[in-house]
């Protein structure tokens, strides 16, 4: 109770002493049934190479050291998922509003900025407390069909100046990967189906599509 207590009256921050990246069309990409959107992501193409920004839900910003709210995360130690529900780490005011990257909406965020070369080497970072405004959550699956041609009404207007550009950053990061031979594990993962009385109806493998490798990477 004392946490929750906590999470009234918290709102996001101005923009004042952030970065604001409200213009940069960051974009969350997750799965169909993705409980919460705490990262996002850009890329874009530059004269040698790519920039690239990922930007996380900025929670320290509202859980401050030693307060309720800090407490009970801290008992907890994470948000556990299972088919049909999560339990939260933080209140529901925090884990599916302030932090959670949800479109159009201004959210408090810390970003990584990455420049990278062309043989996919990192050649500057810097990291910022910054102000962003999601352009589109996005789902494999939307992102899948758009890269095979079929791109959708929400798709169709991102292909040039957000999807093309994240793959392109990815392709240039694999090919680095490739050539120092490091580790890649294809390992399945497993999807509980549940029906509207949340009673379990089955077990498959989740497929994987090219659409999950570039946030992967």
């Amino acid at each position: 109770d004392e946490a929750i207590e906590e999470t009234k009256g918290l709102k996001v921050p101005p923009v004042s002493g952030r970065e604001d990246l409200r213009d940069i069309p960051l974009v969350t990409l997750d799965g169909a049934d993705a409980k919460d959107f705490d990262d996002a992501v850009f890329a874009e193409k530059t004269n040698d190479g790519f920039k690239i920004i990922v930007a996380i839900a900025d929670v320290s910003h509202y859980v401050q050291s030693g307060s309720a709210l800090d407490r009970e995360a801290y008992n907890r130690g994470n948000s556990t998922y299972f088919p049909d529900r999560v339990i939260p780490m933080l209140p529901e005011a925090l884990s599916n509003d302030l932090c959670s990257l949800r479109p159009r909406e201004n959210r408090a965020c810390v970003a990584m900025h990455m420049e990278i070369g062309n043989n996919g080497k990192l050649k500057n970072y810097r990291v910022s407390r910054a102000l962003m405004r999601s352009e589109a959550r996005l789902i494999y699956e939307q992102v899948q069909a758009a890269k095979d041609g079929n791109p959708d009404d929400m798709t169709a207007p991102l292909m040039e100046k957000v999807i093309e550009p994240l793959y392109e950053a990815y392709d240039c990061l694999w090919r680095a990967r490739e050539r120092r031979h490091a580790l890649e594990l294809e390992l399945p993962e497993t999807q509980v189906l549940v029906d509207d009385n949340n009673n379990m109806t089955g077990i498959k493998q989740r497929s994987r599509l090219d659409a999950h490798k570039p946030i992967a990477e």
